[in-house]
C-alpha cells in the first residue's frame, strides 16, 4: 500500500533526508528511510511537503507536464499595483523562460497563520501585501522570482496545498499519513 505524508515544513528546515551541515533536515521529524520528497521546498519557505514511498507517484506530484496546482501564500514587499498582478496572471518572463500563468488574489493574512522566527523585517515606511499564487509548475524559487519580477519581493513564503492536499491542521514540524487518492 502506498505510504504518503503530508509535513508541515518549518522556517529554515532543508527539504531533504541526507545531513547538511548545521543545517536542519526532514530528519529531525520524520524517521521513515522509504520516504521521498514530492517537491522541494526552499530553505527560507515554509509549508506544504507531501512525501510517498511510491516513486510513480512522486513523479506524478513533480513533474510539470502533470500541471498539478500548487497554492502558495506570499507576504510581499509593497502594494502590488493591479497591472503587477495581471502579469503574473499572464505569464512573467525570467532567465529560464516565460512563466505559465498564475492564479493571483490579493489576500488577508491567512487565518492561523503561526508566527516565525525570526520574524521578517519589519519597515514602518513600508507596508505588506498577502497574496494567494497558484502555478502549476516547480521552478527553483519561482514564486519568489516572478514576485521580484514584477517589483514586489516575497518576505515570506507559505505553500498552502498541492492538487486536493493542503497544510490544515498541521502545525509547522508536524506531519499526518493520507489515504492515495
Amino acid at each position: 500500500m502506498t505510504k504518503i505524508v503530508l509535513f508541515n515544513k518549518p522556517f529554515r528546515v532543508m527539504s531533504q533526508f541526507r545531513e547538511a551541515g548545521d543545517k536542519t533536515t526532514l530528519a529531525a521529524f520524520i524517521n521513515d528511510p522509504a520516504l521521498r520528497v514530492a517537491g522541494r521546498l526552499d530553505y527560507d519557505s515554509e509549508g506544504l511537503m507531501v512525501l510517498s514511498d511510491d516513486g510513480r507517484l512522486v513523479q506524478r506530484v513533480t513533474h510539470p507536464k502533470n500541471k498539478r496546482p500548487k497554492t502558495y501564500w506570499a507576504q510581499v514587499e509593497g502594494e502590488p499595483s493591479e497591472q503587477a498582478l495581471e502579469t503574473l496572471r499572464s505569464g512573467v518572463d525570467l532567465k529560464d523562460g516565460r512563466t505559465r500563468p498564475a492564479r493571483v488574489l490579493r489576500i488577508d493574512e491567512p487565518a492561523g497563520l503561526w508566527d516565525r522566527d525570526p520574524p521578517i523585517r519589519y519597515r514602518a515606511n513600508i507596508p505588506t501585501t498577502w497574496l494567494e499564487l497558484t502555478i502549476t509548475e516547480g521552478r527553483n524559487r519561482q514564486v519568489r522570482r516572478m514576485t521580484a519580477a514584477v517589483g514586489y519581493p516575497t518576505l515570506r513564503l507559505v505553500r498552502a496545498s498541492v492538487g486536493d492536499w493542503s497544510l490544515d491542521g498541521l502545525a509547522p514540524g508536524q506531519w499526518r499519513e493520507v489515504e492515495s487518492s
